[in-house]
């Protein structure tokens, strides 16, 4: 069997059993001669197929920071593996939209942004929507041509608040004549700190932890492999020279941050209308001050999706104030805000992270709750699994409905024109329901 092929499995075999989403592995020339052109550091994941980024991009620019690094054996490369012949997965996907010359681009990171933006920008912006069609994107991550497109757009708008980890690096990768300005949308929101909510993060701690021990075991294969000393062994950045661990301190993510870990901190700004008209007045801000020329139509579209969002904010608050019940069961805790805003309280099967499993006495917990405080409904999304979702209904003797946390529509919401309005509407109606 060819070297590329052992070694993709043995990648994929490792990052599967210690749940890592993203590790470095490092492999020396003589290890897998057979690959070509030096050694070729990889970036593997169980969940995400990832494209195969050109050497001079990926020598600038890697997600979890790390720069190339002479060492003995021979001189490593970074990359990005594209999957998707051997696993026939297109999870990743492509972008929605591409830069025109002619107009002023607008680079978002993933589905209410863009929408807002596209409706604020209207005739006088290209908005290139970064996260594909169908894709959550807590497990989602840029590709290449994300780092070209944003390096030619005028403006990158993200949400932030920990949503997207993976910005800062991603920043550090566009091109050093770029103009491009960034901007996070969520800033002038109250934040919401998860702990102490329903779901505490100890899965999720648990997970990171593994990932370090993952990329611990990661570097002793390397060895067993290599031979090399035990001090270029268990972290990437020790017995390197001095100036290159200052380097590597400053722009290494820390082990654990895979670019989908929120800490405590809640991102799901977007799901409270009140929240969003945060969101829409500093997206309508960011094109006035970047594109001043087409000020006057960027204003007059924002009035009308101001308009909107109150009307939205209005009809959830005078809706949800007359409902008995006010606990909500969801598959992952990305409701916080749309609870803080109109009265509900939040329990999640997950963590910020839908990734974040919990454990069967969690199931247990939730299941006894349901039962004491009437809870006729278990609410679970479209672009995750349901399994636990469903797991917890049939363990509760109650039913599922969906409730969306409007992080991303699929291809067939798209094209039946469903909106962040439409959805958002849907839930309303689905919160009245269970609640009732």
């Amino acid at each position: 069997m060819h070297p590329a092929h052992n070694l993709k499995k043995r990648i994929l075999s490792l990052y599967n059993e210690e749940r890592s989403f993203w590790g470095t592995l490092f492999f020396s020339v003589n290890s897998i001669d057979n690959l070509g052109r030096d050694a070729i550091l990889l970036f593997a994941s169980n969940h995400y197929d990832y494209d195969l980024i050109d050497a001079e991009v990926i020598m600038k620019y890697s997600l979890t920071g790390k720069k190339v690094r002479n060492m003995a054996g021979g001189v490593l490369l970074s990359a990005i593996m594209l999957f998707t012949a051997a696993c026939g997965n297109d999870s990743n996907g492509s972008s929605q939209g591409q830069i025109e010359e002619d107009k002023f681009n607008v680079v978002t990171s993933f589905y209410p942004i863009y929408e807002f933006a596209k409706t604020i920008g209207g005739e006088d912006a290209n908005v290139i929507n970064l996260q594909p069609a169908g894709v959550d994107p807590h497990s989602w991550t840029p590709r290449s041509q994300d780092i070209v497109n944003t390096s030619n757009a005028g403006l990158f708008l993200y949400n932030g608040a920990g949503l997207e980890g993976w910005v800062p690096n991603f920043l550090k990768g566009l091109d050093s004549d770029s103009n491009v300005k960034s901007v996070e949308v969520s800033e002038g929101i109250e934040l919401i700190d998860s702990e102490g909510h329903t779901h505490d993060h100890a899965a999720e701690e648990a997970a990171d932890e593994h990932a370090h021990e993952g990329e611990e075991h990661a570097h002793e294969e390397e060895h067993a492999h290599e031979g090399e000393e035990s001090h270029e062994g268990e972290h990437a950045h020790e017995g390197e020279e001095s100036h290159e661990e200052e380097h590597a301190h400053e722009e290494e993510a820390p082990a654990s941050d895979d670019g989908h870990n929120h800490g405590s901190t809640d991102p799901h700004t977007w799901i409270s209308p009140k929240s969003a008209l945060i969101m829409a007045e500093n997206i309508k801000d960011s094109l006035v001050e970047a594109d001043p020329e087409h000020q006057a139509g960027y204003e007059e579209r924002y009035e009308g999706l101001k308009q909107e969002l109150e009307d939205l904010d209005a009809k959830f608050t005078e809706e949800l104030a007359k409902v008995p019940n006010k606990e909500i069961v969801v598959s992952h805790q990305a409701f916080g805000y749309l609870a803080r805003d109109y009265g509900l309280t939040q329990h999640s099967i997950m963590g910020l992270s839908p990734d974040a499993e919990p454990t069967g006495q969690d199931i247990v917990k939730l299941a006894n709750l349901v039962e004491e405080e009437g809870i006729k409904y278990i609410f679970f999304e479209e672009l995750v699994s349901d399994k636990l979702a469903k797991t917890l209904a049939s363990e509760a003797g109650v039913q599922t409905m969906v409730l969306n946390p409007v992080e991303g529509l699929t291809e067939e919401q798209l094209q039946n024109g469903e909106t962040y309005f439409t959805q958002m509407e849907k839930n309303l109606q689905n919160l009245i329901t269970a609640l009732k």
